[in-house]
């Protein structure tokens, strides 16, 4: 017997609910319509990707009874309506952060699991199948013990003086900005590749330009449909800047190792440059995002490059390598595995199956939030925090 496809809604029109409703219709599902700030922008945008529907608001959404809702909304809106989906039963994505803070990050989180909800968020970069082959390879063993991790996340969509966000505002986006935005993927994806925990953390922040256009631009350059910005070339108001375009952060893990990573948003010709370096007693590995269909494997005696190949490697590899070797994988497929994946949880979550290994969850997203919450209280008296 054929399972009907699940049936989706999107709340949220920048660039990243365009890549959800993309992932959606790739795992296939049926995205039943998008919302928006307004009724007219939820409007524009359904017809813009085709949908069937733009919801007025969210009761309309909620009443429309999708099996699950992606939120992709600025931060500090996260919690109100994942709060309002998992009170009506539905299944949720939300994007990361989870909230603006630890506490509403874990209020979430023990709502979810209250309600039996699915709930996971996209940190999406654990879906390269090269991800995995590195983290099986430290699983057994090959590395030795972990001595080091370091890294960073560079960006440059923030390098230009006129550039802004809603994220700048902290009010939308929280006390955080490009460790929030974007060192929680970084933490996130090396705690599960190596297996290591952050325990305490020390770090330091940079405010490059002390104001912003106060109006909301698109994020990243290039955005093929970026959220438009309100009154065009109309000069606008400076407001003060009080989030971080750059961050360093320095970790002792629980088993006593040292991590560090470099966060940027204006890391000029950097356009999404995530990269780790994990260093062993027998081996060191590496991997960067931009160049995802292979790592660097590095002995004493010399160096190797292993590239994708869904004909050998570790299992989840394989199954997470859809396509041929030399047929390059990329975001949008990490991005798509990972919804396919939320999917299939919400189908076990009503067979009695089993959720696919590795689905990062509310709780991960909790994680994150306590993560952030202790590199900003770091960088606000220099002291070294525990993670809670």
């Amino acid at each position: 017997m054929n399972t009907p496809p699940l049936r989706v809604a999107v709340i949220g029109t920048g660039m990243i609910a365009t890549v959800h409703v993309r992932s959606a219709r790739a795992a296939g599902a049926v995205v039943t319509g998008v919302l928006g700030r307004t009724p007219e922008r939820s409007a524009q945008v359904a017809e813009h990707l085709g949908l069937p529907r733009g919801y007025a608001d969210l009761d309309e959404l909620l009443a429309d009874a999708p099996d699950v809702v992606h939120v992709c909304t600025p931060n500090d809106q996260h919690h109100p309506q994942t709060m309002a989906i998992i009170a009506a039963g539905i299944h949720v994505v939300c994007e990361k952060p989870l909230a603006v803070d630890a506490a509403q990050a874990d209020e979430l989180t023990a709502a979810a699991e209250r309600a039996g909800v699915v709930a996971t968020v996209p940190f999406v970069y654990r879906f390269h199948p090269i991800v995995r082959e590195i983290r099986s390879r430290i699983a057994g063993g090959d590395l030795g013990r972990v001595l080091a991790i370091h890294g960073s996340y560079l960006q440059d969509w923030m390098l230009d003086e006129g550039s802004s966000s809603w994220r700048v505002d902290a009010g939308a986006g929280g006390v955080s900005r490009a460790f929030a935005d974007i060192g929680s993927h970084w933490c996130d994806l090396v705690e599960f590749v190596t297996g290591e925990r952050f325990a305490t953390v020390t770090a330091t922040a940079d405010i490059v330009y002390p104001t912003r256009p106060a109006s909301s631009g698109p994020s990243f350059s290039g955005a093929p449909y970026p959220d438009p910005v309100p009154g065009g070339a109309v000069p606008v108001a400076q407001a003060p800047v009080t989030t971080e375009d750059t961050a360093v952060a320095t970790f002792r893990t629980t088993h006593g190792r040292i991590g560090n990573v470099v966060v940027s948003q204006v890391a000029a010709g950097r356009k999404n440059r995530l990269w780790f370096e994990v260093d062993g007693t027998r081996s060191s590995a590496a991997f960067d995002q931009e160049q995802p269909e292979s790592a660097w494997f590095g002995t004493e005696t010399g160096a190797t490059i292993l590239v994708r190949d869904p004909s050998q490697g570790s299992p989840d590899q394989r199954r997470l390598a859809v396509v041929p070797s030399g047929h390059p994988q990329g975001y949008l497929d990490a991005f798509t595995a990972f919804v396919g994946d939320t999917y299939a949880a919400v189908r076990a979550s009503r067979d009695g199956g089993v959720w696919p290994e590795g689905l990062p969850t509310f709780a991960d997203g909790a994680r994150a939030a306590h993560v952030i919450d202790a590199v900003v209280a770091s960088a606000g008296d220099g002291a070294w925090k525990d993670i809670a």
